[in-house]
């Protein structure tokens, strides 16, 4: 009988303890997802808040405010049918490249472009352009620069594109959306990637192979912050319908560029 007792009391016990953990594990749960939700709303409202507010005929600006448009519409409906906290994570990035590109709207304005926002985990290691290039592929001409211009007024807030690193920076067409499809509109992507970033670009002084070390080295140590958060570039390849997260945008990286120092290209 006694031991009939005391097997109750252990049953009894491991059960409130069972329940208990549950409970605990449940409440965590919500709270996360409560904190991932709030947080991807704040990027959001403060996304369509800019959008309001920022107006210009340059064409750089227009593509600039059209580019973060896309990405508010496309962050919108990512909040509205997200359920778990990575999806409410892929929204918040969403927000948050369209908030790079209401940056470099202002910037074609000619005002202070706000504070710095959060890396995005698609472009960690990818650098950004810091000189003036001119290519010719195919018998059709294409630019990039830092800064932009009547040449150059597509932004990119960084990237990959079939395993390459496409830097942030402005470009005169925007070739990374144009050769998402097969065959020869990938291959003329590819083209253009290796003519824009090879090392007939390095900078006096600095080898390419250095500059390929230290950028896929810087983009080695951030990818695993992505994992952190529960997703990476790829990842946003199949989850995020619209903007350049489509197709193999963000693959591995296998080329870096010679003034592309450090990362920063």
């Amino acid at each position: 009988m006694e031991l009939v007792l005391c097997l109750a009391i252990v049953l009894v016990g491991a059960l409130g303890a069972a329940a208990l953990i549950r409970a605990q594990t449940t409440a965590r749960r919500r709270t996360e997802l409560g904190d991932a939700r709030a947080e991807a709303q704040r990027w959001y409202e403060r996304l369509g808040g800019q959008l309001m507010n920022l107006h210009g005929d340059e064409p750089a600006v227009r593509q600039a405010l059209s580019d973060a448009g896309e990405r508010y519409n496309a962050a919108g409906s990512q909040l509205e049918q997200a359920r778990t906290s990575n999806q409410f994570a892929l929204a918040r990035e969403t927000a948050l490249e369209g908030l790079a590109y209401i940056r470099a709207a202002r910037t074609a304005l000619g005002i202070d472009p706000g504070p710095e926002l959060p890396q995005l985990a698609a472009a960690r290691g990818a650098g950004q352009l810091t000189r003036e290039r001119e290519v010719d592929v195919q018998g059709q001409t294409f630019r990039a620069g830092p800064q932009p211009g009547r040449e150059t007024p597509y932004y990119y807030p960084g990237g990959r594109y079939q395993g390459r690193p496409v830097p942030a920076g402005w470009y005169s067409t925007p070739w990374w959306k144009t050769a998402l499809g097969t065959g020869a509109g990938v291959l003329g992507g590819i083209l253009i990637a290796d003519a824009l970033f090879s090392p007939a670009f390095a900078d006096p002084g600095y080898g390419y192979d250095e500059g390929y070390q230290e950028g896929f080295g810087d983009g080695v140590d951030q990818g695993g912050d992505g994992g952190d958060q529960g997703f990476d570039g790829g990842d946003q390849g199949g989850d995020v319908g619209g903007g350049d997260y489509a197709g193999g945008d963000f693959g591995g990286g296998d080329f870096g560029g010679g003034d592309f120092g450090g990362g920063d290209f």
